[in-house]
């Protein structure tokens, strides 16, 4: 029954779509307005994608974090260095520029030169109080001399945070309203008002204006995205256009083929914005891949049909036989590539997961729209003439394939010793692979914002936070001196880690609020003695000029407090060690039972997050091997199959990973993406060849060499056209100016091509030296999917 069913369905759909031509075009017209009125939800993302899920102990922590201070990543800092900033006229120029960023809505404070504020004793109230450092414009050298002096020499408790004493380095803090952002909002203030102002005062002043911060990195970042989804669709557009072109040689069919692809972009971005998701570096990818993945289907679906116009001439018959034959096979082949993508829904990570959903969805749409536009458009067009299918005769398309032949036929020993030399050779590449990947190193690197992000790391240590969070168990314990000193010695253990700044903490104002004590007299900023410690922080917790600080650094119970770093761009295996460095130095000097301290913060959260991404696409892959084996036995029958049809798909994928190996390439998270998606489409070549080698075991009477030398030279120019237009399409997103989309783009380049060759090379030599073993009637008695010739097919005359 189930036989009969699968002989008849292609048959039915083939007469289903060339009798409902008019019906199926509207069908495809209406569908496609309606996934062009979902443009209008798409958004682009204005958040940093935590990859961890909700219910991760770092998440949480986190998120409790968060609940207490605030997001920590709401800060824009801006600096110079140059000792002409010191003119009174820049300096004062400088100080406008603060004034004009307070006076935007989006920012809730600004620290600078221009609202310094000092804390000094005030003995009528018993209090500290805080007061600016100077009042009057300087005009003079002296004056601004005097204010730098101030500053760099008596007060300790803004080094790092407003200058770097060694290089006098001076910048500006400006924190943005944290309700702010994650929205468009925040991208108008930092893209119009921030550049503009920046601008103008370069523009005045002739000074190099550094401008970096989370919220400035997250914005640029997103802003290159943008820009690149419509850099990437039309370099993809004009890659496969011309290379579909030069093996066609046929504006008709190259503009058909464009057709298709264009209508999938359309329902692409229209599947986003139904779900509405937001367009981040994975799901920004979609568009040209659906365009590099929907060529090749446009390539089989012609090609095929021209073979067929060609064979005898009868319009209405070709066009049912490409539907039959190749719709069967093209479907299979666009199922396992949506399979490599699906795999990613299992993930936990949204980020991965939408990207699984919206890619698998739209590879089987451009199978849907290349099934029924191609055969539909060509049935309204005049047959093919001669000049159409000169292409069909090309005599180095010829050669080539009968050098592939004659590999197999004759050097097959050859082809086994080549393969396993490059296997052992990739086997020792991949010991040598790093597991690794920082925070930056994929962002553009000639982008002025990445130039910015060094420049802070070298005056400031780094951009990126880093959270320590000390809950005292107990109300008012942070302020109690015990506390105090420990979390003072935490403070010493992390100035000794090269890669992190110098913490900000109470403690810092506990020492401030001494040296206030004290007259202001540097060498007191220390923390209190036993002694002072009463009426010091007594007189500081008090005071009111003091609330506004130490709700920075303190939860309104007094329990928590936080002491935040910044960690310069280091590789994984180096934060792993910083922060095995901090916990074991958390672990001596605060004990569990009176203290519960953790580290968070987005720096933390990146380590995290890769190391799990890691695990989970390494998951992902192996569950994409599993998922196309399954389908595999499914449509074969047979688990040597199974094993044959493996081996020339994964040895390049271990090619691949020892290039990587060899090349320095780390695996990351944006590397190791790069092989489920190359397998899922890899496996295509493997199912369209031996889907004909199975069907010409039927048409030859289980000649087992001719089958497979007639399989190799029929489908091998298909295979050959598809391959080179997947390798110049992928290829095209090295243009990027991201680190890991480059990567991608070159590796599943390199990938497909190795797969293309183990393809037609290796699987053909296998099927032949096992010939015995594999082929005959009893492995492929009953196939659950059937790759049918039509009755008449040997009737045929050109």
């Amino acid at each position: 029954m189930v036989k009969k069913l699968t002989e008849g369905f292609w048959s039915a759909v083939a007469r289903l779509i060339l009798r409902n031509r008019i019906l199926i075009l509207l069908l495809l017209v209406a569908a496609t307005v309606f996934f062009g009125l979902q443009w209008k939800n798409m958004r682009f993302s204005n958040t940093e994608a935590n990859v961890l899920p909700d219910d991760h102990p770092q998440t949480v922590q986190y998120a409790e974090f968060v609940s207490k201070f605030g997001q920590e990543d709401n800060a824009i800092v801006l600096a110079v260095r140059d000792t002409a900033l010191f003119n009174p006229n820049n300096f004062n120029r400088w100080n406008k520029l603060s004034k004009q960023f307070q006076a935007i809505p989006e920012v809730t404070s600004v620290i600078s030169t221009e609202n310094l504020q000092e804390l000094v004793k005030d003995l009528k109230s018993n209090e500290f109080k805080l007061q600016p450092l100077y009042t009057n414009t300087p005009r003079t050298y002296q004056e601004v001399a005097a204010i730098k002096d101030k500053l760099f020499e008596q007060l300790p408790f803004y080094e790092n945070l407003l200058f770097n004493k060694k290089t006098g380095t001076v910048r500006t803090v400006i924190y943005i309203d944290k309700d702010l952002l994650n929205t468009n909002v925040r991208n108008e203030f930092i893209l119009t008002d921030l550049e503009n102002l920046v601008d103008n005062f370069e523009r005045e002043t002739g000074l190099d204006v550094r401008v970096s911060g989370m919220p400035y990195i997250k914005t640029w970042n997103s802003k290159i995205i943008i820009d690149e989804i419509g850099k990437f669709i039309l370099a993809a557009l004009a890659v496969t256009s011309l290379i579909f072109f030069f093996f066609f040689r046929s504006f008709r069919a190259t503009l058909i083929a464009m057709s298709v692809v264009v209508v999938g972009v359309m329902w692409a971005f229209g599947v986003l914005g139904l779900f509405q998701y937001e367009i981040t570096i994975l799901t920004a990818l979609i568009p040209p891949l659906i365009i590099v993945i929907g060529i090749p289907n446009c390539i089989f679906l012609i090609n095929k049909y021209q073979q067929e116009v060609k064979k005898h001439g009868n319009q209405a018959k070709s066009l049912q036989r490409v539907i039959i034959k190749i719709g069967n096979a093209t479907l299979m082949t666009n199922i396992t590539t949506a399979l490599g993508f699906a795999t990613f829904i299992i993930l936990d990570s949204d980020l991965l997961k939408e990207f699984g959903i919206v890619a698998s969805i739209n590879i089987i749409s451009i199978f849907l729209l290349s099934l029924l536009i191609i055969p539909i458009v060509y049935s309204f067009m005049p047959i093919p003439k001669e000049k159409h299918l000169k292409h069909l005769n090309k005599k180095w398309v010829d050669r080539f394939v009968g050098w592939m032949e004659n590999v197999v036929r004759n050097h097959r020993i050859a082809v086994y010793l080549t393969a396993v030399t490059v296997l052992v050779l990739s086997i020792i590449g991949i010991y040598q692979i790093q597991i690794t990947g920082s925070r930056i190193e994929d962002l553009p690197k000639d982008a002025k914002f990445f130039k910015d992000i060094r420049f802070f790391e070298e005056e400031f240590n780094g951009v990126m936070p880093v959270e320590l969070v000390v809950d005292t168990k107990r109300k008012n314990g942070v302020l109690k001196l015990a506390t105090l000193r420990r979390m003072d010695r935490i403070s010493q253990e992390i100035d000794h880690i090269p890669e992190l700044s110098t913490p900000v903490s109470v403690v810092n104002l506990a020492k401030y609020s001494k040296q206030a004590f004290y007259n202001g007299m540097p060498k007191y900023y220390q923390l209190p003695t036993s002694q002072e410690n009463t009426f010091i922080l007594d007189m500081a917790s008090k005071s009111k000029g003091n609330a506004n600080l130490l709700e920075s650094f303190v939860d309104s119970t007094g329990q928590v407090a936080r002491m935040t770093t910044f960690m310069r761009d280091v590789k994984t295996p180096r934060m792993e060690e910083i922060e095995n460095d901090l916990l074991k130095s958390i672990e001596k000097i605060f004990p569990k039972e009176r203290y519960n301290v953790y580290i968070t913060g987005k720096a933390i959260l990146f380590l995290k997050g890769t190391k799990y991404l890691i695990k989970n696409l390494i998951l992902s892959l192996a569950l994409a091997i599993g998922l196309i084996a399954i389908f595999m036995a499914y449509l074969f029958r047979s688990f040597r199959m199974i094993l044959i049809s493996l081996v020339p798909n994964i040895l390049p994928l271990v090619i691949t990973a020892g290039l990587m190996g060899y090349l320095g390439i780390p695996i990351k998270p944006s590397t190791i993406l790069i092989f489920s998606i190359a397998f899922g489409i890899s496996v295509d070549d493997t199912i369209h060849f031996l889907a004909k080698y199975r069907q010409e075991l039927a048409a030859n009477k289980w000649q087992i060499k001719k089958s497979v030398y007639n399989s190799l030279r029929e489908t091998g120019v298909s295979m050959f056209y598809t391959s080179i237009v997947l390798f110049f399409g992928f290829s095209v997103f090295i243009i990027s100016s991201f680190g890991g989309t480059q990567a991608m783009g070159g590796l599943v380049s390199a990938t497909l091509l190795f797969a293309m060759l183990s393809n037609l090379i290796l699987l053909p030599s296998l099927l032949l030296s096992l010939e015995r073993n594999i082929a005959n009637k009893k492995i492929f008695k009953k196939p659950q999917i059937r790759v049918l010739p039509l009755p008449d097919e040997e009737n045929d005359k050109p």
